[in-house]
C-alpha cells in the first residue's frame, strides 16, 4: 500500500536560506537539476518544520501524530517537454519521528533520517539543535523575529521572498536508483510569512568548505510560518536519461 496525499498543521516553520556561487551549487545538482537563480545567486538552505495532526487525508485530526524535521533543499529548475520547471531539490531529510524513517521511501516518498532535535522558543526568539543519529548532519540555529529582510538580501522585498519560497511546491528527493527521483506537492492554507533575522547559523553541510569553498556562500535571509493547515500529495516520479547521470558522475570525478 502507498499512501498519496497525507494532511496536518505545519505548526512552525523556519526557512533558513543561503545565496551561493551558481557554478559551485551546480556542481552538487545531480541531472536534470540546475540552480534557480535570484539576482545572479543560486538559493539553497534549511527548513526546519514541526508537524502536527500529521495523518492521511480521509482521517480525522486526533488520530494524527506530530513531529521535528529539517530538511537540505535547494531551489532548482529544470526542462522538460519544451518547458522550464521549477521546485527544490532536498538531498536530505532528518527526522525525531521514527514512523517517518520507517516508512518515508516505502508507504510515502521521502527518505528520511532520525535526529534529535533539541528546540528552544520564546515569544521572539527561536533556536533548534539538530544531530543526526548516523553523525553525518549537524545543525544549529537561532533566528528572531524581524520587521525587515536583511539590507544585503537578493529578495528586493519581503513579497518577493515570500512568493519565491511558496511557488517551490514541487519537492524531489533521491529515489530508488540514480536516475530517478521521489516527488511531492505542499498544498498550504493562505498564510503570511514574516521576516527572521539569522543570529547563527552552523550547519555541518552548508559549513563544509571542501564542498563551498570560502566566499562562494552566504547566510542571506530567514522566514517564518505558523500553523498552517497543509496536505502534501504524491506526484509522478521524475527520471532521466542514464547518460546523463554517467557524465555528471564522470565530471564529478575529473573534478575531484
Amino acid at each position: 500500500m502507498r499512501l498519496n496525499s497525507i494532511a496536518g498543521v505545519i505548526d512552525r516553520r523556519i526557512l533558513v536560506n543561503y545565496r551561493v556561487d551558481p557554478d559551485v551549487l551546480a556542481r552538487r545538482l545531480p541531472p536534470p537539476f540546475r540552480p534557480q537563480l535570484v539576482a545572479g545567486y543560486g538559493i539553497a538552505g534549511v527548513c526546519l518544520i514541526r508537524l502536527k495532526q500529521v495523518r492521511p487525508v480521509g482521517l480525522p485530526p486526533w488520530l494524527g501524530v506530530a513531529s521535528e524535521n529539517a530538511a537540505h533543499r535547494v531551489a532548482v529548475e529544470w526542462d522538460e517537454g519544451g518547458t522550464t520547471l521549477r521546485g527544490v531539490y532536498i538531498p536530505r531529510r532528518d527526522t525525531n519521528l521514527r514512523i517517518n524513517v520507517w516508512l518515508g521511501g516505502r508507504l510515502f516518498p521521502g527518505v528520511h533520517h532520525a535526529a534529535a532535535f533539541d528546540v528552544h522558543e520564546t515569544a521572539q526568539r527561536y533556536t533548534v539543535r539538530v544531530m543526526s543519529d548516523d553523525g553525518r548532519m549537524r545543525l544549529d540555529v537561532q533566528v528572531t523575529k524581524s520587521d525587515s529582510l536583511p539590507a544585503d538580501s537578493v529578495f528586493a522585498s519581503l513579497e518577493g521572498a515570500a512568493a519565491f519560497f511558496l511557488n517551490g511546491s514541487h519537492g524531489y528527493s533521491p529515489g530508488a536508483t540514480a536516475s530517478q527521483y521521489d516527488a511531492v506537492e505542499l498544498n498550504c492554507e493562505p498564510c503570511t510569512m514574516r521576516p527572521l533575522a539569522i543570529e547563527r547559523i552552523e550547519s555541518s553541510y552548508f559549513d563544509d568548505r571542501r564542498t563551498f569553498p570560502a566566499g562562494t556562500i552566504a547566510p542571506d535571509c530567514a522566514l517564518l510560518m505558523q500553523d498552517v493547515g497543509h496536505a502534501w500529495s504524491r506526484l509522478p516520479e521524475l527520471c532521466c536519461p542514464d547518460e546523463q547521470v554517467a557524465s555528471l558522475e564522470t565530471a564529478q570525478r575529473v573534478a575531484k
